[in-house]
């Protein structure tokens, strides 16, 4: 079965309902500047509110280049999202030594206490491959995720940890997971970003 990328319907697609741990890809067309091709991690998730990381938009710095008097840690920065984008946030598969960290999924956490973190980092219990960095977040209020989800915004997916911790290059996240995905997501990573061009 061919897919028309001007007539295709996510929602037939998504076959999985938004949760914590579970991850956001744009749909194909997206033209938003902070969403466009971007995979987020949904941290949090319920009939209130939704908080997610976008996990593919670097800043193209290192986080001592963000944080003043932190110690030496080899770690990008990537833009979460437009909401306090001034703040730092982070995931991590360490809860047990950051207190106060949130759970997630499957070891999976997000923040916690940044003086728990930051010894933690100068005692090197913790690698740059188990913590990514964010200066800000994806936010969603009651009911305008569904709202976008109903539009054809979103296909929604597990996560991996190899795909929020791995190798994958940032720029190769978007259609490396539509790929993984075959049949008709793998199609999608093809299209082209402006639907004229096809």
């Amino acid at each position: 079965m061919s897919l028309n990328p001007l007539d295709y319907n996510i929602k037939k697609l998504n076959n999985l309902k938004p949760e914590k741990g579970r991850l956001l890809i744009a749909e194909p067309f997206m033209q938003d500047a902070h969403f466009k091709r971007s995979v987020i991690f949904l941290c949090e998730h319920d009939k209130n509110s939704t908080i997610g990381l976008v996990l593919n938009k670097t800043v193209g710095l290192k986080l001592n280049e963000v944080i003043r008097n932190f110690p030496q840690f080899d770690a990008e920065v990537f833009l979460g999202g437009p909401v306090q984008s001034e703040h730092l946030f982070y995931f991590h598969t360490k809860g047990d030594l950051i207190s106060n960290s949130l759970p997630v999924r499957n070891g999976i956490y997000w923040a916690g206490d940044f003086n728990s973190l930051k010894d933690a980092i100068e005692l090197k219990l913790i690698q740059p491959n188990e913590i990514k960095f964010f200066l800000g977040y994806s936010g969603w209020d009651k009911g305008q995720l569904q709202q976008e989800l109903n539009g054809d915004s979103w296909l929604i997916t597990d996560s991996r940890h190899d795909l929020l911790f791995g190798k994958v290059d940032a720029d190769d996240l978007w259609s490396t997971i539509l790929k993984d995905k075959g049949n008709q997501y793998a199609m999608m990573a093809n299209f082209p970003e402006d639907p004229n061009f096809n």
